[in-house]
C-alpha cells in the first residue's frame, strides 16, 4: 500500500512521520526514541554516519563531527570535519538519505510523496539550496513547505477548533523560531497575516547561555583552555552534552548538578531554574515580540486568541509558557511531545497531495503569504471526511488551510496541557 512521509530536518534533531490514508503517525528513528540527533560523522574513508551512531562519537572525535550545520545553509564557508569540507546541503542529504533508507525498508517500499520543512524566513537563496537536498539524497516527489504550515496542518489535524476561534502557533525548535496565526473557517483553517521567524534562537542557544554561565562561575575555567588541544575539545564535546542534559531536566526540576570534567580539574556547578531563566528571559522576550508582530500583520488582537499552541522541544521550558500568558492575558497549550508537531502536519500534507495526484476531491495547494506555491495548483476543496489539510492564499494575505480532521496516531497518548493565566500588562517586551 503506498505511502507518503513528512520529514523535519531540524538543527538538533530529525523527526519524521508517516501517512497511511487518513492515519499519520510518527516514524521511530533513534534507537531509544522517536527522533534522531542533526547530527554527522565523517569517517576517514570518505563516508558519513548519522544520527546517533554519529552522536556517540562525539565525545571520543569531535573534530570529525557536524552538528546544528542547517543555520549554515547560505554560508559560502563549507563545514570542515576531518579536514576534509563538507557543503551544508550534502550534510543534510545525508540525513535526509538515512531517514529514507530506515522508513524504506521498514514499510517495504519508498514512499509515493515526501514533504521537507523549513524556517519560514528563509529567503529564495536559501530556499533554493534546500531544494538540493533531496536531489543529492536521490529523492523525487519532494515537495517543501514552511515549518509554521506544518504546525498549523497538525493542530487542524489533531484538535478541534469551533468555527471563527483563532489560535497562534508559538514554535521554538533547537535552532529558530517561527510564529503565525490561524483562524478556523467552516471548512478549514486560514493562516492569517504572514509568519514572522527569528534565526538563530533557539535550544542550541540556550545551552550556549549555560556554558558561559560555567564559565562564570568557575572563574574562567573554559576561557583558559587550550582550544587547540584534543584533551579540550573532547572535555568540551562532553561538557555539552551535560548541558543539554541540565536544560531538559529544568523543565521538571528547580535546580540541577552539572559535572565539569576538564583536561586540569573536575568540578562540578550548580545551576537553579531561577538562574537558567534569568539567562533566556531576553531571549524569549524576542519571540514574543515576533509573536505580537505577527498578531498585527493579522489585524488580531491578543485577546481574540483561544489560545497560543507552544510546539518545538524548546517550548516545554516553564518560563516560556509563563511569559507568553503574562505578555497576552491568553492561555498556552503545550503537546506532550512538541517536537513531532512539525514532522506529523509534513506527513498530513503529504498525504494530501497523494489524494490530489490521483483525482480525489481535496484541493492540494500549499501557499505562503505572498501567494506563491510549492507546486500545486492553489484551490479551496469541499471537506468530507477523511481529508487532511492543504495550505492555500486567501485574500487579505492570509493563506487557508482544508482539513476535516483525519487520525493521527503517535507513540504515546498526546494530552495538552494549560499553563496558568496570569494578567501581568506589557510582560511581553518591545512590540
Amino acid at each position: 500500500m503506498s505511502y507518503s512521509l513528512g520529514v523535519d530536518l531540524g538543527t538538533t534533531f530529525v523527526a519524521a512521520a508517516i501517512a497511511h490514508g487518513e492515519r499519520i503517525e510518527m516514524f521511530t528513528l533513534g534507537d531509544r526514541t522517536v527522533v534522531t540527533p542533526a547530527v554527522v560523522y565523517a569517517r576517514e574513508d570518505g563516508s558519513v554516519v548519522t544520527g546517533e551512531a554519529a552522536a556517540r562519537r562525539a565525545v571520543s572525535s569531535p573534530d570529525r563531527v557536524g552538528r546544528e550545520f542547517k543555520r549554515r545553509l547560505g554560508d559560502p564557508t563549507p563545514v570542515v570535519l576531518g579536514g576534509t569540507a563538507h557543503p551544508v546541503t550534502s550534510l543534510l542529504a545525508a540525513l535526509l538519505r538515512d531517514v529514507m533508507d530506515r522508513v524504506t525498508e521498514t514499510e517495504g517500499a519508498a514512499p509515493g510523496n515526501v514533504v521537507l520543512t523549513h524556517p519560514a524566513n528563509w529567503g529564495p537563496y536559501r530556499r533554493e539550496l534546500f531544494d538540493e537536498v533531496p536531489q543529492l539524497a536521490g529523492v523525487e516527489q519532494v515537495r517543501t513547505v514552511t515549518e509554521p504550515e506544518a504546525a498549523a496542518a497538525y493542530y487542524a489535524a489533531a484538535r478541534h477548533l469551533a468555527d471563527g476561534e483563532t489560535v497562534a502557533v508559538y514554535d521554538l525548535g533547537g535552532g529558530t523560531f517561527d510564529a503565525t496565526v490561524l483562524r478556523r473557517r467552516a471548512v478549514g483553517i486560514d493562516i492569517l497575516g504572514t509568519p514572522e521567524g527569528i534565526e538563530r534562537l533557539g535550544g542550541v542557544d540556550f545551552d550556549d547561555a549555560i556554558l558561559s554561565y560555567i564559565d562564570f562561575t568557575s572563574g574562567g575555567a573554559l576561557s583558559e583552555l587550550d582550544m587547540g588541544s584534543p584533551q579540550t575539545a573532547v572535555a568540551l564535546a562532553r561538557l555539552r552534552q551535560d548541558c543539554i542534559l541540565a536544560k531538559e531536566a529544568l523543565s521538571v526540576d528547580t535546580e540541577t548538578m552539572i559535572p565539569v570534567f576538564l583536561p586540569s580539574q573536575h568540578f562540578e556547578v550548580t545551576l537553579t531554574r531561577a538562574e537558567f531563566e534569568g539567562m533566556i528571559r531576553a531571549q524569549v522576550e524576542s519571540t514574543i515580540g515576533a509573536l505580537s508582530r505577527t498578531l498585527r500583520s493579522a489585524a488580531v488582537e491578543p485577546a481574540a486568541l483561544s489560545a497560543v499552541l507552544l510546539v518545538g522541544g524548546s517550548s516545554r521550558i516553564p518560563l516560556v509558557a509563563r511569559m507568553i500568558s503574562e505578555a497576552l492575558d491568553r492561555p498556552t497549550l503545550v503537546d506532550a511531545h512538541p517536537k513531532y508537531a512539525v514532522a506529523l502536519g509534513a506527513a498530513a500534507l503529504a498525504g494530501e497531495f497523494a489524494s490530489a495526484a490521483v483525482g480525489d476531491p481535496p484541493g492540494a495547494a500549499v501557499g505562503t503569504a505572498n501567494g506563491t506555491t510549492n507546486g500545486a495548483t492553489p484551490r479551496r476543496a469541499a471537506a468530507r471526511a477523511g481529508a487532511v489539510p492543504a495550505v492555500e492564499p486567501v485574500e487579505g494575505g492570509a493563506s487557508a488551510v482544508d482539513t476535516v480532521l483525519p487520525t493521527v496516531f503517535v507513540p504515546a497518548p498526546i494530552p495538552m496541557e494549560s499553563a496558568p493565566r496570569t494578567a501581568v500588562p506589557d510582560a511581553g517586551g518591545p512590540p
